[in-house]
């Protein structure tokens, strides 16, 4: 029986020589994750059942990032929950303020997931690590309380949709564009729990990083999962970021699609032909190219997140900032995925280029991509943003509107005041 990506990985874990789409499998988990919000209602199902001890404390991963540094009381309260919860365990892997990052860009940068892993995540984007080969995907508390507990977790294989890459992106061009590119052409449902397998000779042009934000929002479209076939930049990636712990070392295990998968859709993509893209609120699939954005005044950018937080994006808000000054009455808040990025930052000259050119750098957070804090928006106020969802309210005000971008895209709009196309620069 021939099988994609994803149904390989699900079958090897599941001890079962193949699956079909539509089988419900239990399989053996590589990493159970949470975070701040989802991992204290997780600790008290663990509590509810009985339990212990976690499966595993090398695989179970905890990282208070949505509201931490602690914003309020009640903040502060989850987190000393998750705390020693981690302590009361020795959960190894336990990340947070001064060695933290955003959970999906801290992970991969850690060595934590490799190739042909199945992780579950308790936050929907825990689909970015399908850019590693693996297979991710967000799962509820209660999931995540099964998964600590017993190393494993029930799925229904999901059918696929293929996307065959090919062409190179012309400058400006990122991985951020191609994803909302391909949500405006599906639709937010139009992957509904199927996995979004990439392949194609356009990988060539994609880095890692691209990956990582493609990945990200496969969510986006509905999907289950999103995947990239392991190339040499995914091998070059997790050697340069293999973990060092000796009871957690991990072999990388690829897995190709079957010449005769069968994918429900196959659409080929040209990577040349994409243009910047924005996502008008208030849905991720509301995208027009640059060139019909009209004349859209803005009041905030944000430039980070777990999509889009990583060095490539700094370095890209870097290259348009440098010299320039935010416009008047446009705050700028930047946010580095992890304390790694924010320190390469301040050693590449980039933290100097943004306070120079008037905007915020911040800790590692996800604050004001939820609507959390360190960049909340009133009512009436726009803002252009590196994140992953522009729902009505999602980062304040439910009057309020969200325009999803690239880190270029995002920087010209900082200076110009407007959303602006960055090939003006």
């Amino acid at each position: 029986m021939s099988m994609t990506m994803t149904q390989k990985i699900l079958a090897a874990h599941a001890g079962l020589k193949n699956v079909k789409a539509g089988q419900f499998i239990e399989t053996d988990l590589d990493i159970v994750l949470a975070n701040d919000i989802t991992g204290p209602p997780a600790v008290r199902e663990f509590a509810r059942m009985g339990v212990e001890n976690v499966f595993d404390i090398n695989k179970v991963v905890l990282v208070p990032d949505h509201f931490t540094p602690n914003k309020d009381v009640k903040s502060a309260e989850q987190c000393k929950m998750l705390r020693e919860f981690a302590s009361r365990q020795s959960i190894e892997n336990y990340f947070e303020v001064g060695e933290m990052g955003i959970e999906h860009a801290l992970l991969p940068e850690k060595g934590l997931v490799t190739a042909g892993d199945v992780v579950i995540g308790a936050d929907s984007h825990t689909c970015t690590y399908g850019a590693l080969g693996a297979f991710a995907t967000g799962i509820g508390s209660t999931d995540m309380a099964a998964g600590m507990a017993t190393g494993k977790a029930w799925f229904k294989t999901p059918s696929a949709i293929k996307f065959n890459l090919t062409g190179k992106p012309r400058k400006w061009v990122s991985g951020k564009d191609v994803i909302l590119h391909i949500i405006g052409m599906i639709g937010v449902d139009g992957a509904l729990y199927k996995s979004m397998e990439f392949m194609g000779s356009g990988l060539e042009w994609l880095s890692m990083d691209d990956r990582f934000t493609m990945a990200n929002m496969a969510i986006e479209a509905g999907a289950k999962n999103g995947i990239f076939i392991v190339d040499d930049k995914t091998r070059e990636y997790m050697r340069a970021h293999k973990n060092k712990n000796k009871a957690f070392s991990k072999r990388m295990r690829v897995f190709t699609p079957d010449k005769d998968a069968h994918y429900d859709q196959s659409f080929e993509i040209d990577l040349s032909k994409i243009r910047p893209t924005v996502s008008f609120p208030h849905l991720p699939d509301n995208t027009r190219v640059i060139d019909n954005v009209g004349d859209v005044r803005i009041d905030q950018v944000v430039i980070g997140s777990c999509t889009n937080g990583r060095i490539s994006d700094m370095e890209i808000a870097a290259k348009i900032l440098k010299g320039r000054k935010v416009a008047g009455g446009v705050r700028c808040i930047i946010f580095p995925g992890t304390q790694a990025i924010l320190l390469e930052c301040i050693k590449q000259g980039y933290a100097e280029i943004f306070i120079k050119a008037g905007a915020v750098l911040s800790t590692p957070t996800c604050g004001p991509c939820l609507g959390g804090h360190m960049g909340i928006l009133a009512a009436g106020e726009r803002a252009v943003s590196t994140t992953n969802r522009n729902f009505v309210g999602r980062m304040g005000h439910v009057d309020s509107e969200v325009y999803l971008a690239s880190p270029a895209v995002a920087a010209a709009s900082a200076v110009r005041g407007y959303i602006a196309n960055p090939e003006e620069f």
